[in-house]
């Protein structure tokens, strides 16, 4: 792309999320997501979206520890709410999400999860709900 509007105009899409993670335990997930240029948007920060999959992911993984899921998908905690307030943004580093438990249910799970980046940050809180699949 030549400039930003070639871009928006652009019918293409592309992109590239890789993140690692870091710790696991019963009560708390910790993932990081190296900033590279394929989370990045048109003004070379990190896309809102890159953040909220990261959010979710780490959460949906905190939401999976000690759970026994079926083949036929039974037993999976689908998130049926997302709620994001993004707050601050970077254009290089590293993002930390770190997700934990509000509540959790038999059935209902309620899962805050912080996104930080460079010296620690705040970009997001992302709280994700989620319902046991049956």
């Amino acid at each position: 792309m030549s400039d930003l509007q070639d871009h928006i105009n652009s019918a293409r899409r592309t992109g590239n999320i890789d993140f690692s993670i870091e710790e696991r335990r019963a009560d708390c997930v910790i993932s990081r997501m190296p900033v590279t240029p394929g989370v990045l948007n048109p003004y070379g920060t990190v896309q809102a979206g890159a953040m909220i999959w990261l959010a979710d992911v780490t959460a949906s993984v905190l939401a999976l520890e000690g759970r026994k899921i079926e083949d036929d998908g039974k037993g999976f905690p689908l998130a049926v709410n997302i709620h994001t307030s993004l707050v601050g943004n970077q254009t290089t580093g590293d993002i930390t999400a770190e997700a934990r438990f509000l509540s959790k249910g038999k059935t209902v799970m309620v899962i805050r999860t912080r996104v930080t980046g460079n010296r620690n940050k705040l970009l997001a809180e992302v709280t994700t709900t989620h319902v046991i699949a049956k």
